[in-house]
């Protein structure tokens, strides 16, 4: 199996309240909404937005993943409203092992209502039916325990603390470490 058997034509998942889909255009302003909300981007990597040029950057990044079949990232749209209202994905897949990692970002207003543990299952059973995976891991700055809290409704087992692991923003960060095999999934 390679990335491309996957991300030449990344599908469209659906869960009960939720579709999965490519990001487009038309989801900046929705994007832009919760990307740049610092409760949101306080656990993440990546620096809160501060105009919709950065949003547009991000967009435009992975529009040309698509292109190039590269992991890139599903939108995650409520099939409610229609509202675009975070993102998950592979952000690492090494197909020799057999083993990846997802994360994932969510508009603050959709927090605690099991939102994000229900695109993390859809695209955990997707990774483990389709993409021939062994092991799906997630990690988390330790005092992220909204984060936390999805990776153990997911069914992840705790492995450990990864001990100032990230340099993020200046500083270096420890890292709780959870992980599904495809056996107990």
């Amino acid at each position: 199996m390679k990335i491309e058997d996957i991300y030449s034509n990344l599908p469209t998942l659906e869960t009960d309240r939720l579709i999965l889909r490519k990001i487009t255009v038309n989801d900046m302003d929705d994007m832009f909404h919760y990307c740049s909300n610092d409760e949101v981007t306080k656990y993440l990597v990546w620096d809160t937005h501060k105009s919709i040029d950065d949003t547009k950057a991000f967009i435009d990044f992975s529009l040309e993943r698509y292109e190039t079949h590269q992991l890139s990232p599903w939108g995650i749209e409520d099939k409610g409203n229609g509202n675009f209202i975070g993102t998950i994905d592979f952000i690492t897949w090494d197909t020799k092992h057999k083993t990846a990692e997802i994360g994932y970002a969510l508009s603050h207003e959709y927090w605690g209502k099991g939102v994000m543990t229900e695109a993390a299952k859809r695209i955990i059973s997707f990774g483990f039916e389709h993409m021939d995976l062994t092991r799906i891991q997630a990690r988390c700055f330790v005092d992220n325990i909204g984060s936390e809290r999805v990776m153990q409704k997911c069914g992840m087992t705790f492995e450990g603390v990864l001990r100032k692991s990230m340099f993020v923003i200046g500083e270096h960060r420890d890292l709780k470490v959870y992980s599904i095999l495809k056996e107990e999934h």
